[in-house]
């Protein structure tokens, strides 16, 4: 439990209320993993503002659970913000798809989702 994320944060927002945690890792699995596929093709298409929507969105929820790729979304949002074509976000962009995934997992089974 909690090796690609963390509780920390979640317990303190829901004040250890088990039942609103629950809550929360639903809609981490909710939405996460779809703003990621979005953030993928986003990306790959050079699609700037989509990439900056979906890294936007994903940000507080990525933070909250601590995946520990906040700056790599961050880059990665920025690629799409600043509209950076000649550089190359795919590295962070593979960071930030790997961790989703495996906290996705990980939120699945902890909470038998």
């Amino acid at each position: 439990m909690e090796q690609y994320y963390k509780l920390h944060r979640v317990k303190e927002l829901a004040d250890n209320d088990m039942d609103f945690i629950k809550a929360l890792a639903e809609a981490f699995l909710e939405e996460v993993p779809e703003d990621a596929q979005r953030l993928k093709k986003a990306v790959a298409e050079s699609d700037y503002y989509n990439t900056y929507q979906a890294a936007h969105k994903m940000k507080p929820t990525i933070d909250l659970f601590e995946l520990g790729v906040l700056e790599d979304l961050i880059i990665v949002q920025d690629w799409g913000k600043l509209e950076k074509a000649g550089e190359d976000c795919s590295h962070q962009l593979e960071l930030v798809l790997t961790a989703v995934d495996q906290a996705t997992a990980e939120i699945k089974d902890d909470f038998d989702l």
